[in-house]
C-alpha cells in the first residue's frame, strides 16, 4: 500500500516550488489498419510462472497461496445478486505497481544462493514490467472504439515500467458508479463465489441463514486476491506481467496449466447479442493469453442477475470461433500493434536519470502520443507518497544502485 508522507517530510520552505513546464515536443504513432493481417507477426512466448502471492481480507500482501480458490460447478439458476448488501468493495486507487515490484524483488533475491561459495544465478534483463490489465489495454487498442487511456511510463536501467494514470478526479468518477452499474459489477464477483471453494471439489461450511443459496462460496470481499507473476516475450522484448487469477481446476501444481478465468455476460438471445459477445471475447482472450490461463468459464445471465447457462472456452481456440463473424477480430493485428507500441516507447522515451516520467495517451481511432511530464506534473503523480516518480522509494533505491 502507498504511504503518505508527513508534511514535514516535503521539501523545506527554502526550496522554491518546481516551475519547469511540460516538454513541448509530442511524439506519436498512428492507428493500425484493420483490413488485413500484418505481413509479419511478432512471436509471443508462452508465459512461465515465476511466483504467486495473496492479498488478505485487509488487502495486505502475503507470499503464500491463502487466497487461492478451486473451481466447482455453479448451480444453474443461481441468484447473482445474493448477499449484495454484504459486499466489501475495495475503494478505487491509483494503479500502482507496488505489489508486482515487491514480488519481483523477492524473486530476484531467491536467485541468490544462501551459500556464498556458490555462484549467483544471473537475473534476466527485463524490458517491460507491468500489470496484465495494462498489457491487455495496449493489445486490444486497435479494436477499442470508445475508451481511451493514459499511462505513466518510466525507464530505469533499461526496463520500462508502465502504470495506469488515474487522477484523483478519475478515481472519484470510478467510485461514483450508478446503482445499476454497481449491481452489474457485483454479478461478476458473485459468479466467482458460486464457482469457487477453498477446498478442491468442496464447499464452504455456511451459517444456516445462507442455506437458501445452494453453492454459495462465501461473501464477496474484493480486497482478497490471488496473483500470479509470469515472464514472457513479445518479439524480442522480455516482459514481466502480474495479474489476478480467479481459481484453479482440480489441483495446483505450481504452473499456470490449471488456471481458470471466470467471466459473466448477458444471455445470447439474437444475432446482435452474439456479435456483442464475440467482441467481448477479444478482451477475454488477451486477459487469459497474457497470463497463460488455458480456460475461460463464462456464466450467462438474465438482466435480473439469474444465472442461466455456463460455457467453457479454451483460450487458444477463441480466435477461431470469431473468424469470419460480424464481431470478428484478428489477434495478429493486436500483437503486431503491441510490438510497434513497445518499439515506439523504446524510440521515444528518454531518461537521463531514470527519474523522468512520461505520459502516454491512447485515443481511439487516432493512435498514441507521448510526452515527458514537467516537474509540477510529476509531483501530482507522486501524490505525496514515498516515491521517485511512481516507483516506491525502496524499489528505486534497490534498482538504482
Amino acid at each position: 500500500m502507498a504511504h503518505k508522507r508527513k508534511a514535514e517530510d516535503d521539501a523545506p520552505p527554502s526550496v522554491p516550488p518546481p516551475t519547469k513546464q511540460r516538454v513541448s515536443s509530442v511524439a506519436s504513432f498512428s492507428y493500425p489498419s484493420l483490413s488485413s493481417s500484418p505481413a509479419k507477426i511478432p512471436p509471443f512466448q508462452r508465459p512461465a510462472q515465476l511466483l504467486t502471492f495473496s492479498y488478505n481480507a485487509e488487502h495486505v500482501l502475503e507470499f503464500n497461496d491463502s487466497a487461492m480458490r478451486y473451481f466447482v460447478e455453479p448451480p444453474r439458476g443461481a441468484d447473482l445478486g445474493f448477499r449484495y448488501d454484504k459486499w466489501i468493495k475495495r475503494p478505487e486507487e491509483r494503479g500502482r505497481l507496488d505489489g508486482l515490484l515487491t514480488a519481483w524483488s523477492k524473486f530476484k533475491k531467491s536467485l541468490r544462493p544462501s551459500d556464498s561459495s556458490c555462484s549467483t544465478v544471473s537475473v534476466p534483463n527485463i524490458n517491460v514490467m507491468t500489470w496484465r490489465g495494462i498489457m491487455t489495454k495496449i493489445l486490444v487498442a486497435p479494436y477499442d472504439e470508445m475508451d481511451g487511456w493514459e499511462l505513466n511510463v518510466m525507464l530505469v536501467n533499461g526496463t520500462f515500467y508502465l502504470e495506469e494514470h488515474l487522477s484523483n478526479a478519475k478515481l472519484k468518477d470510478k467510485d461514483a458508479m450508478t446503482p445499476r452499474n454497481r449491481l452489474q459489477s457485483y454479478y461478476g464477483y458473485a459468479f466467482e463465489s458460486y464457482c469457487t471453494s477453498s477446498q478442491p471439489g468442496g464447499r464452504e461450511s455456511r451459517a444456516s441463514d445462507l442455506q437458501d443459496a445452494p453453492g454459495w462460496g462465501g461473501d464477496v470481499n474484493t480486497n482478497v486476491q490471488w496473483c500470479s507473476v509470469v515472464k514472457t516475450k513479445l518479439g524480442d522484448r522480455r516482459i514481466v506481467i502480474g495479474g489476478e487469477v480467479d481459481c484453479v481446476r482440480d489441483s495446483y501444481c505450481g504452473s499456470t496449466d490449471n488456471f481458470v478465468e471466470l467471466k459473466t455476460s448477458l444471455s445470447i438471445r439474437n444475432a446482435s447479442d452474439e456479435a456483442r459477445f464475440e467482441k467481448k471475447l477479444l478482451k477475454f482472450y488477451f486477459q487469459s493469453f497474457l497470463l497463460g490461463v488455458p480456460e475461460i468459464m463464462v456464466g450467462f445471465r438474465k438482466p435480473n442477475g439469474q444465472l442461466t447457462t455456463v460455457q467453457s472456452f479454451r483460450t487458444v481456440e477463441i480466435p477461431r470461433l470469431v473468424r469470419g463473424k460480424p464481431g470478428k477480430w484478428d489477434p495478429s493485428i493486436c500483437l503486431e500493434w503491441g510490438d510497434r507500441f513497445l518499439t515506439f516507447l523504446q524510440n521515444t522515451v528518454q531518461s537521463s536519470s531514470g527519474r523522468e516520467v512520461w505520459r502516454v495517451t491512447f485515443e481511439p481511432k487516432v493512435g498514441v502520443a507521448a510526452e515527458m511530464l514537467s516537474d509540477v506534473e510529476v509531483v501530482d503523480v507522486v501524490n505525496g507518497e514515498e516515491r521517485v516518480g511512481f516507483l516506491p522509494r525502496w524499489y528505486w533505491d534497490e534498482v538504482s544502485v
